[in-house]
């Protein structure tokens, strides 16, 4: 239909031949065929030229148009593909939220101002599902330290190693230590501050390393929470470095040693999908933000 078009606007098979770079026999073989698939001649001869019939002319005009069109898609695709337009589906779950992808979304506002961040707060093991079937193009998950390898279709890439802090009541005997073994709080009544799942999997395979399992006397499922626990004298907890957030006036924070219990945060990206420049600016954030956690 182009070559239609360039026939009806420069009058004549050969002006068009010369302008698109053909011959003019190719040019009027390509008539040819589109007169055959519309069944219905497009041009008529006038003196040495060509004008278009009123069929012809309709699918000039009909060019016109898929001409613009296909130049705007085009100038459309480079914007995508140089990172001024677009979307980036991020899923994160609360304690990665102000340390790690808060300065990533930054830095792609600024570099992407045209890109559309989409953040969604899930659940910490809720969200390889959504990148390996394309939901989201990057997640935040919480993996075994020793676990550098992803399921099928999901690449992970390590951010950093949070380590979890020993939370005790003020005037606890442990508390004038500056660093608190693990297996000194085997006897201790413990304040849960993790849902089962691979955050909490982290404390209890320290704990057995160390030789005992933590005796719950409180499930809070939640760090502040937990704090006010621990600030209340029902137990001792240990909460993760990114959680900590403001700590509570009644607790103190001790390292924990032999061995440390560390939860590892990996982003999750798609195995084999093309890397946009905002998800690599992204993704670059948030090894700057982990490397400086």
């Amino acid at each position: 239909m182009q070559m239609l078009r360039a026939v009806v606007t420069s009058g004549s098979v050969t002006a068009a031949a010369a302008r698109l770079g053909y011959t003019p026999s190719a040019v009027s073989q390509q008539i040819a065929v589109l007169e055959k698939e519309a069944r219905t001649p497009l041009l008529e001869r006038v003196g040495r030229g060509v004008r278009p019939t009123e069929a012809g002319l309709m699918l000039t005009e009909y060019a016109d148009v898929i001409g613009r069109q296909v130049a705007e898609a085009e100038a459309a695709l480079v914007d995508l593909l140089e990172g001024r337009t677009g979307r980036l589906a991020v899923r994160y779950f609360a304690t990665a939220g102000a340390a790690l992808v808060a300065p990533a979304v930054a830095k792609v506002r600024a570099e992407h101002p045209g890109v559309q961040v989409e953040l969604k707060l899930v659940d910490v093991e809720d969200s390889l599902p959504d990148v390996k079937e394309g939901r989201a193009d990057l997640a935040l998950v919480v993996r075994p330290s020793e676990e550098a390898a992803g399921p099928d279709g999901v690449r992970l890439v390590r951010l950093l190693d949070d380590p979890y802090l020993a939370v005790l009541p003020e005037g606890h005997p442990l508390a004038g230590r500056r660093t608190v073994a693990l297996a000194d709080l085997a006897e201790e009544p413990w304040v849960g501050s993790e849902w089962p799942g691979p955050c909490l999997d982290a404390q209890l395979v320290a704990c057995e390393a160390a030789g005992f399992r933590p005796r719950f006397v409180v499930d809070s499922g939640d760090y502040a929470t937990a704090q006010g626990f621990v600030a209340a004298g029902l137990g001792v907890s240990l909460v993760p470095r990114l959680g900590l957030g403001s700590r509570h006036p009644g607790v103190v924070v001790r390292e924990v040693r032999g061995p440390e219990p560390v939860r590892s945060i990996f982003a999750a990206v798609r195995e084999g999908a093309t890397w946009s420049p905002a998800l690599r600016s992204f993704l670059g954030a948030l090894r700057a933000a982990g490397g400086a956690a």
